[in-house]
């Protein structure tokens, strides 16, 4: 394996985190819907919404995806802490580099929704294995899953 770029992660905000998609926290049900709430995007095939048992592969990264047809939220069950890498869906493939990927901590009550193309690495987390909700289209691991190697590999840097 070649170096590994250490790069420090940033707790989540709507504002930080806007380039790339929403963070979208609780609200009181019965509510209607406001301007800055999730817009979803899932006209390009059948939605597919389930819960996702994952095991942990470190916090070390060497490959980031994105899905060009559809808006993707993940957030996990029961609101324990993860981590995201991310990178503008404006990025062509052969241009993007390490520079610019973002590094994510999530935790608590939210889900996160990816802008269409918004290249993504995760979710990352350090318990042994984790549950994800994760809404995307029936297809998106088939038809829609475009990945790079990226060089060195990434490591999220985290300060407890």
């Amino acid at each position: 394996m070649s170096s590994i770029c250490e790069k420090s992660c940033t707790l989540i905000d709507p504002h930080s985190f806007r380039p790339f998609g929403q963070v979208i926290y609780p609200t009181i049900d019965g509510r209607e819907w406001e301007e800055g709430e999730a817009s979803l995007d899932l006209s390009q095939g059948t939605p597919r919404v389930y819960i996702m048992e994952l095991q942990s592969q470190g916090l070390v990264f060497d490959r980031i995806t994105q899905h060009r047809r559809v808006t993707q939220c993940l957030g996990a069950v029961g609101g324990q802490e993860w981590f995201l890498g991310v990178a503008s869906p404006s990025i062509a493939p052969e241009e993007l580099s390490v520079e610019d990927v973002h590094l994510f901590r999530i935790a608590g009550a939210c889900l996160v929704k990816l802008e269409v193309g918004t290249w993504h690495a995760g979710p990352f987390f350090r318990a042994p294995t984790m549950l994800f909700f994760n809404l995307e289209l029936r297809d998106t691991n088939i038809n829609d899953h475009h990945s790079i190697q990226l060089s060195p590999p990434i490591k999220f840097l985290i300060a407890d």
